[in-house]
């Protein structure tokens, strides 16, 4: 059985991966992680060493489903459209779309901060209504990934295969 979210592989329509969560999307499973590793997990062992168990089993796996979970977004594009696909337990993925067709204009916020630490905020519009059909936050090379759906989108309306 094949993963309907999974970026397709040679056999099937050719995916273009453009970016995913930067490293400034892991600072704050980051913070929780010492806080769970090197503050709850001592106290733990102060009360009893079972305590301490149940704690590092736990935090090791808050810790692990949260960075999987980050790791997890994926902004894509095929000949169909541009896709953000998350989402690590079968109940939880999630595949959010825009045909090419229905794409109005791809951009992102530019901060100071997302400038600096090269992480933006893409969000792409749907062409009739100009809302937003895909936001994603603190993507790395995010300016970049909005540069290329924008002239894919452009060569795809000059060659006359998307009536606009």
């Amino acid at each position: 059985m094949t993963d309907p979210l999974a970026l397709p592989d040679s056999g099937g329509p050719r995916a273009v991966f453009l970016c995913g969560k930067s490293w400034t999307a892991y600072a704050g499973t980051f913070v929780i992680a010492v806080l769970l590793f090197f503050a709850a997990l001592p106290l733990a062992f102060r009360y009893n060493a079972r305590a301490a168990l149940i704690v590092l089993i736990g935090s090791a796996l808050i810790v692990g489903y949260r960075l999987l979970t980050i790791r997890s977004h994926q902004l894509y594009y095929d000949e169909t459209g541009v896709w953000l696909a998350s989402g690590i337990l079968p109940w939880k993925k999630k595949l959010v779309g825009l045909a090419w067709r229905d794409m109005g204009q791809a951009a992102y916020d530019s901060t100071f901060w997302s400038w600096l630490l090269r992480a933006h905020t893409v969000r792409i519009s749907r062409r009739t209504t100009q809302q937003t059909a895909i936001h994603a936050s603190s993507m790395a090379n995010g300016k970049l990934a909005v540069e290329t759906l924008n002239a894919r989108r452009q060569e795809i309306t000059r060659g006359h295969a998307l009536v606009v």
